[in-house]
């Protein structure tokens, strides 16, 4: 089972605690895992990506193992950690302001 870890506005939106474990079929990627993230919380589709170009969204990063993965490409294989449940894959929202 896979870990997320959502913002809080997005627990909000989908009404789940802190993390949610999903089952992604292999292979184990950013596009199958949100694929199967928007699949099972559909409130959630259009909010981590575009709807029509699946592209993150601007304020929101992407963190696997203590690393930011957000402009790695999309189709590359998570980390075993991720995959394997023993770490898990972050939502963040980014803070903006002056």
């Amino acid at each position: 089972m896979i870990r997320v870890c959502l913002p809080m506005h997005l627990r909000s939106l989908a009404q789940v605690g802190t993390e949610v474990q999903l089952e992604v079929p292999p292979p184990v990627t950013q596009i199958t895992l949100l694929d199967a993230l928007e699949a099972a919380y559909p409130m959630l589709c259009g909010t981590i990506r575009d709807r029509q170009t699946k592209k993150r969204r601007a304020f929101l990063r992407f963190f696997a193992c203590q690393e930011d993965i957000s402009f790695e490409s999309p189709d590359a294989p998570l980390p075993d950690a991720v995959i394997a449940g023993d770490e898990p894959f972050l939502v963040v929202g980014a803070i903006a302001g002056g």
